[in-house]
C-alpha cells in the first residue's frame, strides 16, 4: 500500500507545482514589490514623488505622444523607458493615475498636421523636432518629425510636458542622440511630477516683483513677467512706498535695479529675510547695456553705485566690479562688404558668455544660459551659510577690470585663447541657512521704534533656514524686442534664432526657493550612458550572434539529451 501511495505521489508532483505557481501569482497580484539593482536607482521614485502620487484625490490623465515603428532604436528605447516609468508611477497613483500613448500624426493630412503642431506649440510649448539621420551606414535616409512630449490633464486644467526643453543637444549622430535621450530619461521624473504638482495645486505661491529702484520693467521683461503670472500669484511691490515687505510673500524678485538703495529700503529687505523670506537677486553692479553698444558705438562700463555690496557681503556673497568674457559665447550680427553690397556675418561676442550649469538640481543638465555683460560673484565668510555655485564660465574665460571701454573693436579681431585662461568662474550662487542681520548692533532707535509701530519688531537673526540666489547679471531674465515680432523669449538670439536655457534657469531658481516638496531635487538624477563600442559591434557581430542565438539552443538540446539519459538509467530493467 505504501508503495502505491509513493508512486501516486510521484506521478502527481506537477499538481503541487501548479498549486504553488498559482499561489505565488495570486500573492504577487496582491502585494507589489520590486528590487532596483541599478547603480543610479533609475527605477526608484523619490519620496516626494511617491507622496504626490499617493495623495491624488481625482484622476490625472497623461497623453504621451508616440511615433511609428520604423524609428531608430534609441527613440524606441526612450518610449519604452517612459512606459516603464509611468507604470511605476501607477503603482502609487492607483486608479487616480492614468496614461495612454498615441500617434498625433496618425490619419492626419499634411495641412491638418501643421495646424496640430501649431496648436501644441501655442498652448503647451511642445513642438516637433526633425530626425534625419539613418539607423546605420547604408540605410536609407528618412526624415521624420518627432514630438517628444506629453499632456497632463486634471479636472479642467491641462499642462504640456516638453521632454527636450532646456536640455543640451549633442548633435544628430546616433551616439549623440543617445546621449541626449539619456539626459531625457534622467529628467523624466522631474518633468512629469512637476507638471502633476502644478496641475493639482490648489494654491499658488505668492511672488513679489520689486520696483522702486529702476528695476527692469516693460516690454524687456515681458517673458519673465508672463512666466511669473502663469506659474505663480505674482504682482509688483514698490519697496520705497511701503513700510515693510509683507512676510506673506513666498519670494521676492529683484531684477536689474539701476538706482541706489537707501538704508531704509535695505532694512526692509533685511528684515524680510530674517522672517524667512526668499530673494532672487539678479543684479548688474556695472553699467553695461546692449542698447548703448549699437546707439553710440560703445560705452565705458562703470559702477552703478547700488549700495548693496555690504548687504550681500553680510549674507555670504560678493559681486565683483568687473566684466566676464568667455570664448564659449553667443554671436552677434555684423555688417560687412561695401555700401552697394552689404552682407551680414555672425561673429563671436565674448561679452555674451554662454554659462554652464553645475551639479545642483537648479542648473544640472541644462543647456547653456546666455549672459550679457555679466560680472563675477565670489563667496565670503558667513557663519552657518551653505554656498553652492549654480552657473559658471567655461575653462576659457577672462575677467576685465573696470572701468573698461566696450566697443565693436572686439568684433574685428578673433579672441586669442592665450588671454582666456580663467576657468569655471561663477556668475550665480545659492545661499542657504540662518542669515545674520546686516543691521545687528547698528540699527537706530528711530528705525527700531518704526518697526515696532508696524507690529514687526527688529530681528537680528533668521528664525528659520532661509534661501537666496544671487546672479551677477540681470539680463539673463530680460528679453529683446523685435520691431516686427514684438517681445522675444528670454535667452533668444534673433541673429541665430536660437533660444538658450535662460527661462529654464529662471523657473528652476524660483521653484527651488518657493516649493517645499523637493520635487525639483529629482532633476539631480544622473544616468550613466553605457553604449556598445561601434567598432567591436561591427567586427564581432557574427561571434555575438552565435553566442546569443545558437548557444541557448545548443544548451537546451544538451539539457534534453542529459535528461533522457538519466531517465533511461533510472527506469531501465
Amino acid at each position: 500500500m505504501k508503495s502505491v501511495n509513493k508512486i501516486w505521489l510521484s506521478n502527481l508532483w506537477w499538481i503541487f507545482l501548479l498549486i504553488l505557481i498559482i499561489a505565488v501569482n495570486f500573492l504577487a497580484s496582491v502585494f507589489h514589490s520590486r528590487l532596483d539593482l541599478t547603480k543610479e536607482k533609475r527605477y526608484t521614485l523619490s519620496k516626494a514623488s511617491k507622496q504626490l502620487l499617493s495623495n491624488l484625490d481625482e484622476p490625472v490623465m497623461i497623453d504621451v505622444f508616440v511615433h511609428k515603428e520604423s524609428l531608430p532604436s534609441e527613440v524606441k528605447k526612450l518610449e519604452n523607458s517612459i512606459h516603464e516609468f509611468l507604470l511605476n508611477c501607477k503603482e502609487y497613483g492607483k486608479s487616480n493615475f492614468q496614461f495612454r500613448f498615441f500617434n498625433p500624426y496618425l490619419g492626419l493630412p499634411d495641412s491638418s498636421q501643421t495646424r496640430m503642431e501649431d496648436s501644441l506649440n501655442y498652448f503647451y510649448g511642445i513642438y516637433p523636432s526633425i530626425l534625419d539621420a539613418p539607423e546605420k551606414v547604408g540605410d536609407k535616409l528618412e526624415i521624420s518629425k518627432l514630438i517628444h512630449g506629453a499632456v497632463v490633464k486634471y479636472r479642467d486644467t491641462t499642462i504640456g510636458v516638453n521632454l527636450l526643453q532646456g536640455l543640451k543637444g549633442f548633435g544628430t549622430e546616433r551616439e549623440q542622440r543617445a546621449a541626449l535621450y539619456n539626459n531625457v530619461e534622467a529628467t523624466l521624473e522631474y518633468k512629469f511630477m512637476h507638471a502633476i504638482e502644478k496641475v493639482v495645486a490648489e494654491k499658488k505661491p505668492i511672488i513679489g516683483y520689486a520696483l522702486g529702484h529702476g528695476e527692469a520693467f516693460g516690454y524687456n521683461i515681458n517673458d519673465a513677467f508672463l512666466t511669473l503670472r502663469s506659474s505663480y500669484n505674482a504682482d509688483t511691490i514698490n519697496i520705497r512706498q511701503i513700510p515693510f515687505i509683507p512676510p506673506q510673500l513666498d519670494a521676492l524678485v529683484i531684477l536689474k535695479p539701476t538706482l541706489r538703495f537707501s538704508e531704509s529700503d535695505k532694512l526692509k529687505i533685511d528684515q524680510y529675510i530674517m522672517r524667512g523670506g526668499k530673494i532672487f537677486w539678479m543684479i548688474d553692479v556695472m553699467y553695461a547695456e546692449f542698447d548703448s553698444l549699437y546707439k553710440s558705438d560703445g560705452f565705458v562700463a562703470f559702477d552703478r553705485g547700488l549700495n548693496l555690496d555690504d548687504l550681500l557681503f553680510r549674507y555670504g556673497a560678493r559681486i565683483n566690479q568687473n566684466l566676464l568674457q568667455d570664448m564659449q559665447c553667443d554671436q552677434l550680427g555684423q555688417m560687412s562688404g561695401n555700401q552697394d553690397n552689404p552682407q551680414q556675418r555672425l561673429v563671436n561676442w565674448p561679452f555674451f558668455p554662454v554659462l554652464n550649469g553645475t551639479d545642483h538640481p537648479i542648473s544640472k543638465n541644462l543647456d547653456g544660459v546666455r549672459a550679457m555683460f555679466p560680472n563675477t560673484v565670489d563667496t565670503v565668510k558667513a557663519q552657518g551659510i551653505k554656498k553652492t555655485f549654480l552657473l559658471k564660465s567655461s575653462s576659457n574665460a577672462r575677467v576685465l577690470s573696470t572701468p573698461a571701454k566696450v566697443d565693436f573693436e572686439f568684433l574685428q579681431i578673433a579672441p586669442e585663447a592665450k588671454f582666456f585662461t580663467v576657468r569655471d568662474t561663477s556668475v550665480a550662487i545659492l545661499l542657504e541657512g540662518k542669515f545674520q542681520s546686516f543691521y545687528d548692533g547698528r540699527i537706530s532707535k528711530s528705525m527700531a521704534d518704526s518697526l515696532i509701530s508696524y507690529g514687526i519688531p527688529f530681528i537680528n537673526k533668521s528664525e528659520k533656514d532661509g534661501k537666496m540666489i544671487v546672479v551677477a547679471d540681470g539680463d539673463i531674465a530680460t528679453n529683446q524686442v523685435s520691431p516686427q515680432d514684438g517681445p522675444l523669449p528670454m535667452g533668444y538670439n534673433f541673429f541665430t534664432r536660437h533660444t538658450f536655457a535662460n527661462k529654464d534657469f529662471f523657473l528652476n531658481s524660483l521653484e527651488y526657493l518657493v516649493n517645499p516638496s523637493d520635487i525639483l531635487k529629482t532633476r539631480a538624477k544622473d544616468y550613466t550612458l553605457r553604449l556598445l563600442d561601434p567598432v567591436k559591434t561591427k567586427d564581432q557581430k557574427t561571434r555575438w550572434q552565435i553566442i546569443n542565438i545558437a548557444a541557448p539552443i545548443l544548451l537546451i538540446i544538451l539539457f534534453g539529451f542529459i535528461y533522457q539519459q538519466i531517465r533511461k538509467r533510472k527506469y531501465s530493467v
